[in-house]
Parts: structure tokens; sequence; C-alpha cells
């Protein structure tokens, strides 16, 4: 809530004190300042303060967009009165991922007559309402829906196929197996579609991935310049996209230029999808890139694609290796400054000569990662986790070094193993006072480390030795980062039961710990921080000290940190967690991990905390010091803990938050269940897909999708 004292407006006690009266700065401050504001409270609340403030309230500016998808405290009457207010000023609307508003709330967007763009993704929307709905938007252009379950085209009406007919840019997520409405869609220009359709049906029949009865109408692509496909695990996924691909094959867009599909797993090229590529070979030049590992690796196809201005390229989990890329994707060197985003993820020899020979832990060869440093030098988004990427004994040929030459990177992801400083390797090989065991159980006692006590000793000990220490000092403007080990997998993936068992970390990662963590506190403008599987945290020290120089932190998620048999570093996270006063995301997965009194007593000082996900087995937690911290931390909306608690105590718990806070926090959601309870996936399918794919599933985001896909 937006709060103006009345001392202030009226200029009385304020001017007094400090000679500054708000109103009288100029309106395009005001204005600025107001922009911070979300909309619900500038037309409902601030509007109502005094009369200059209800005429810039409804400047244009402020009206002419309006974001509801993070404004988690409006409900269905607030949106109606917003409507009725400012409806017709408005052109651009965003209520992607509002589930806890009724499908009802929908019927007041009609009120919005010149509507150019509206993203209802994760909202609860009929084929009826969307009909009622569309049929009123002429002017619409850019539409964002879900096709769920019962959705029938048959019922949309000629008005709304009318407007349809003029939107240029669609986003579709399915739940079913569907076209939903791309086949009214015959401008389409850019093409989102986000499969999400579950193998199973919650009674446990096989799903099957063909087009429902009266939807074998075909797709227009013929204007498309963007199709994007983003895929969930299961096979019925697999199938209902190729019937999308099918009418691409037939005919290439003479002017498509980004071609992304994302597929997890195997997804096997067909003689379709060949004749396909085949097509876009020899017809288009493209800008943006992403295939499934299966239609790339063995492929000369990279040899034959044509690239014009390329901005986003991701060879996620291919076996491309470094010779290839540099060959076929950078032609030997050539300038790719237009290039701002690179995905390598799982790209295991994306920086050695070749694949064939080479096994994955082996050094890498810097002058391939060189070559792409000086050819993509723009890079704003680079991601190469999940590989070993070992940098030799070669002075100033290590990876931190030549990646700290990117002076534009705006978010970064890299393996644990791949900022060892391999000199002090050389010089010091692990021994048992910094080589923890990965094991579960009793422990042998291991000598602790000793740490300097305040960040500035340890920059003075670390700034001149480690290359970790100085690419975080080189890249100041970072807003992303994450430092993941290259074997790590998450206890709780989708669609599958609980991991019980993780791989073994890199041994080259048993040499960063604490001090490495302590670097990443240079990074001022950081926004976004995950640390996963670093064996050799001792005490957690670093983390106090991000949290204090890290003021801008928003999201944090920690994994696997330290001996698994034990939280290490608990106490230096509490202290940490007093500083974060702007963190509004925290995700932890760590064995043994005690949600207890004094955890949620630090963790309320984060005035911020929106979505808190706890993922650990064999964790314990205290349902009294739960509750305590819902009634402290205002703004918590999401509550996911999967424990080893009983799953009497876990439901006893959801109820008992359900009942008390439900009512004043319409988007509540609140997930407790033992974490290796055999109906976790069924739990998991009912989360709402915002804090599924945002925060409670676990994987790399850097990278993950062009920038400025979408709104």
């Amino acid at each position: 809530f937006f709060f103006i004292p009345q001392e202030v407006l009226s200029g009385e006690s304020e001017e007094e004190s400090n000679g500054v009266n708000l109103m009288e700065f100029s309106d395009e401050i005001l204005l600025h300042i107001l922009s911070y504001v979300p909309c619900t409270d500038l037309v409902l609340n601030v509007r109502r303060t005094c009369r200059k403030l209800a005429m810039l309230c409804l400047d244009k500016s402020l009206t002419h967009t309006v974001l509801l998808q993070k404004d988690y405290k409006v409900n269905k009457d607030k949106v109606k009165q917003l409507m009725r207010d400012i409806g017709k000023e408005i052109y651009q609307l965003n209520m992607a991922g509002c589930y806890w508003l009724p499908s009802s709330t929908i019927d007041h967007v009609t009120r919005c007559k010149n509507l150019v763009k509206l993203n209802l993704c994760g909202c609860h929307v009929t084929s009826l309402r969307l009909s009622k709905m569309l049929s009123t938007l002429q002017h619409l252009r850019s539409l964002a829906i879900d096709v769920n379950p019962g959705f029938d085209a048959s019922q949309l009406s000629s008005e709304c196929k009318a407007t349809l007919s003029r939107v240029s840019e669609l986003k579709q997520t399915l739940y079913t197996p569907s076209y939903g409405v791309v086949p009214c869609c015959t401008s389409l220009e850019k093409l989102l579609l986000y499969f999400e359709i579950l193998d199973r049906s919650r009674e446990g029949f096989m799903l099957s991935g063909q087009l429902m009865v009266g939807e074998s109408n075909v797709p227009h692509y013929q204007n498309l310049r963007v199709f994007y496909a983003r895929l969930a695990p299961g096979y019925v996924n697999q199938e209902v996209v190729r019937l999308y691909l099918a009418v691409l094959s037939d005919r290439t867009p003479e002017n498509l230029h980004a071609f992304l599909i994302s597929a997890p797993g195997s997804f096997a090229e067909t003689g379709a999808t060949k004749n396909l590529l085949d097509s876009m070979a020899r017809n288009v030049r493209l800008d943006a890139l992403q295939l499934p590992k299966a239609w790339i690796n063995g492929s000369g196809l990279l040899q034959h694609l044509k690239f014009n201005n390329p901005f986003y390229f991701s060879f996620s989990r291919c076996t491309l290796s470094g010779g290839h890329l540099i060959q076929r994707v950078i032609n030997g060197g050539k300038d790719l400054k237009s290039l701002t985003s690179l995905n390598l993820s799982g790209c295991v020899h994306c920086l050695a000569p070749d694949s064939l020979f080479r096994k994955a832990e082996d050094d890498i060869d810097s002058s391939i990662l060189e070559s792409l440093v000086v050819s993509c030098c723009n890079l704003r988004h680079l991601n190469l986790s999940a590989a070993h990427h070992h940098s030799s004994e070669s002075i100033g040929n290590h990876l931190c070094q030549l990646l700290s030459r990117l002076k534009h990177l705006l978010s970064l992801a890299l393996p644990v193993c791949s900022i060892t400083d391999v000199a002090a390797n050389v010089e010091k090989p692990p021994t048992a006072s910094n080589f923890v065991p990965q094991t579960f159980g009793r422990k042998v006692r291991i000598g602790i480390q000793t740490y300097p006590r305040n960040s500035a000793d340890q920059a003075n000990q670390k700034i001149e030795s480690s290359v970790f220490w100085a690419l975080m000092g080189s890249l100041r403007f970072l807003e992303t980062l994450e430092i993941i080990g290259s074997s790590f997998s998450s206890a709780m993936p989708r669609n599958e039961p609980a991991i019980r068992n993780s791989l073994p970390p890199c041994v080259r990662a048993q040499s960063v710990g604490d001090s490495e963590v302590a670097a990443i506190s240079q990074l001022t403008y950081l926004q976004s921080l995950t640390l996963a599987q670093l064996p050799s945290i001792l005490t957690g020290s670093g983390l106090v000290n991000i949290g204090l120089q890290c003021q801008h932190l928003r999201t944090l998620s920690l994994a696997n940190l330290g001996m698994m048999g034990k939280v290490v570093y608990m106490s230096a996270l509490m202290d940490m967690l007093k500083h974060c006063k702007c963190l509004r995301d925290l995700r932890l997965e760590q064995p043994y991990f005690c949600a207890g009194a004094q955890f949620f007593q630090a963790l309320s000082h984060c005035s911020s905390l929106q979505r808190l996900c706890i993922v650990s087995r064999s964790g314990t937690l205290q349902s009294d010091a739960v509750m305590s911290f819902m009634a402290n931390c205002l703004e918590v909306i999401m509550c996911h803990m999967f424990m080893g608690e009983s799953l009497t105590v876990c439901k006893n718990l959801q109820q008992s938050i359900v009942r008390s806070f439900q009512a004043d926090r319409p988007a509540l959601n609140v997930v407790i269940f033992p974490l290796l309870h055999e109906d976790l996936t069924e739990v998991i399918r009912d989360v709402p897909m915002r804090h599924l794919d945002e925060i409670t599933l676990f994987k790399s985001r850097v990278a993950e999708e062009p920038p400025n896909l979408w709104w």
C-alpha cells in the first residue's frame, strides 16, 4: 500500500522541519515516483489523497500499461473497480499468474475497449468467457492464454474469431491436446507454445497426443516470424508439438527469423522435422535458434543454416564440440557483436576442440573460449552450467580470466568446478581439512578451517590470488549469478518420485568454499543468486558478506552446501537473512534442515519476502514457529515445504495456515507435504505454474529463453 502522510500533502510539519514538500516537486518527478506504485493502489487509494495526485494518477503514462501479474493483494472487487475507473485508458493489461482470481473476474476486461495487448496466462478462462471477452476487443493484437481440459473451439463466436484473425502475437500454455485458438489466428507473426500436458489423468489413465474431434483446422503460419515451443517432460507433449510442426514442414514461412524448441530428454528427429530443417537451411536466415539435442547431435545441420544478426543461441545438452561451435556457428571467429544471449548448459564438450576421444573431465581448450569471448563481446547472458569446464595451469588462460572480458554481462551460470583456482590446487592438494564427504549419518570429526572475521580481511587474502575473486570484481553490473555443481540434481524433479541419492561432486569442486562465496559480495547490483552443491562450505561465512553488501538481492536459492549430514551454514544463513530487506523469493534444499524457531525468527527480518520453498530429506519443522512467521511476515503468499515430517503433521499445519491467513491474502498458496511420499507428484500438479516454474522446481534459468521473448 502506498501511504503519503497528510502532513506531507499539506506541507506543514515536513516543510517546517526539512523545508521539503513532496507536492512542490515537478510533475515529471512525481510521475516517475508514482510509476513504482502498483496501479491498483494509484487508482483506488493514492488518487483520493489530494487534487494534484488525483490528476497525476490518471496520467496516460501510468494507465496505458497495467501490470497485475505480481500484485498478490489484488482481488476481484479491486479489479472490477479498476476497470470501471480506467478501463478505457488501458492499452496493455497483464494478469499473468493471477490464479486466485475467480473466472468471473475476466468479465470485467470487456470494459477495456482499447486493449492492444492482453496476458491471461494462469487465469481461469473457459471457452465461452474467452469468446464473450474477445468479441468486444476489436483492437487486440497480442494475446496470451491457457488451454485447459474442456476447451472447445466450436464455442468461439464469429466476432471472437474476427478479433483472433487480427492477432499477430499469441502465447498458449497447453494443458490438454489441442490447437487452442491457433487456427483462428490467420495473421500470426509470433507464436509461443508451452506444452504442460501430463501423460496420465488424475484417475491414472494414459492420455493420447491426438487432438480432440473438431480440431483438424490447419494453423496459419505464412506470416510467422517467431516460433517458440517449450515442452515439459512427457511423450504426449512431444506428440502434440509434432502436429504443430507438421504444417511448418510443408511450407516454411519466408520471414521466419527465430525458431526455438526447448525439449527435455530425448526428442527424436522424424522425416517431417528433417524436411522442415532442410527447408529452413535453404530459405531463411535466422536471428535466434534452439533445437532438441537429437536434432543437432551428429548432423551437419549447423553448417547449412544461415544466420543474419543472431541475438540468441541455445545448444543446451548437445554434444556440440568447441571445434564445431567455432567453425559452424561463429564461422572461425566471425564478428558476432549482435549475440546477446548464449546457452551452453550441459554442453560438456563445447570448450574442447573435439568430442570423440575426450573425457568430460578433461581440461578445456582456452583458445576456443577466447575466440568465443572475442567474437561475442556484447554477451549479456551466458550459461555454461551442467558441465566440467576445468582450466589448465596456463597463466592467463583460466576460464574466469577470459570471462572477465565480457563487461556487459548481466547474468552468468557456471559449474562449481570451473571457478577453482588451478594454481592453488597444484600447490595444495585436497586434504582431510578441506575435503568433505558427501555421505549421510554420523561423521568423523573434521578440523574446521579458520576464516577471517570480516569481509575486508577476507578480500585482502583472496584478491591477489583468486581468479574467481577477480572475475566478480570485473563484473560489477551482474544481476544474476548461478554457481551449480556439475553433477547436482534436485531431490524433487518434476513428474517423478523424489530422488533419494545424488551423484558426488566433482573433485575440483572440493576446493570451492566460503572464500569463493565471499567473493560474490562484490556484486553490488546482484538481484538473484543460486548456489548448489558446494561441498567445502564449512561455516557459510561468505553468506553474511553477501547479505551485507548485496542490498538489491531479491531471489536466493541455496542447495546442498557443505557436508550433507548436517546444515553447517545455518548460523551464517540466519545472520545473512537479517540484512536481506529486499529478498522476495527464498528456496532452500538441504538434507536434515531444521526449520525451527531461530530460523523463522531470522527469516522474519526479510520484510519483503513473498515466497518460501524448503526441500529437505529428513528435515524437520516446528509448526508454532511457522505460524508465528506467517503472522509476522504479511507479504508471504507462498509457503512450500517438502520435509521429512509425517503426513498428519504436514496436513494439519497446511490447514492451519490456510484457515488463519487465506482471507487476508487472496493469493495464498500453501503446500506442506512429506518429500518422499508416493503421492508427491499428484500434489505438485496442483501448484500454480507461476510458482512451480519460478521457484519450487530447481533449474538453471540463465539464458533459458531469448531476452524479451514476451512481456
